[in-house]
């Protein structure tokens, strides 16, 4: 079967959301969450992304991206255009085991049978495995606005766009591949950073992302 060659425009409209989100660029999230909405995303789709970002980014990026967003749909509302709600989160079982729905979630995004234990930061600094774990990968991970590939599409676009965030990047484009994203739509990825965010970033998560396909292989 022939693989996706190219993200959907919901797909893509993400991209940008997520990176301004990351780097606080409002002015050029502004448009960034237009195009989203009239790409399809609905307003609880775009919502739940900038609220998982705070995993990522911190509060202040997601709450800032928050706020441009109400004021976004405040403004469309006064123009008398109507955006699409979309579904919300069902609700989560209240017998879930946080612990091991998470780990589940990390080996599956590891692409790993069993999630992986005894790595020197767990061993350190067992409290934020524990957050990784019961925090990250169940409470939001859980929640079923978005999938799984979105969840991750949304995190690489975010620390393709962070200084640092070298190492979590090459982790997360494994997640997102082991979530669904084909090879092509990765490259795709990168042609929609370049155009839509900035050359420099899209070179720098070209190389990441030329290291873990060979890994793969």
């Amino acid at each position: 079967m022939k693989e996706t060659s190219a993200l959907s425009e919901s797909q893509q409209a993400l991209i940008p959301i997520a990176a301004f989100t990351a780097s606080g660029e409002l002015e050029r999230l502004k448009p960034a969450l237009i195009q989203g909405l009239e790409a399809g995303l609905t307003v609880n789709e775009i919502k739940e992304s900038l609220v998982q970002l705070y995993a990522y980014t911190g509060f202040p990026r997601s709450l800032n991206a928050i706020h441009a967003f109400m004021a976004l749909l405040d403004e469309r509302k006064a123009q008398g255009i109507e955006d699409v709600l979309g579904k919300e989160a069902s609700p989560i079982p209240a017998d879930l085991d946080k612990d091991a729905y998470g780990a589940q979630v990390r080996a599956k995004l590891s692409g790993m049978e069993k999630d992986y234990s005894g790595a020197p930061y767990q061993l350190f600094a067992p409290v934020i495995d524990t957050f990784l774990k019961e925090h990250l990968f169940a409470d939001i991970f859980v929640r079923d606005v978005l999938t799984h590939e979105q969840r991750e599409l949304v995190t690489i676009a975010a620390l393709a766009n962070l200084s640092g965030a070298g190492g979590q990047l090459r982790y997360h484009f494994g997640g997102a591949l082991n979530s669904g994203l084909t090879e092509p739509q990765a490259h795709n990825f990168i042609d929609v950073l370049a155009t839509q965010v900035g050359k420099e970033q899209a070179k720098n998560a070209d190389a990441i992302l030329t290291e873990v396909l060979s890994g793969r292989k």
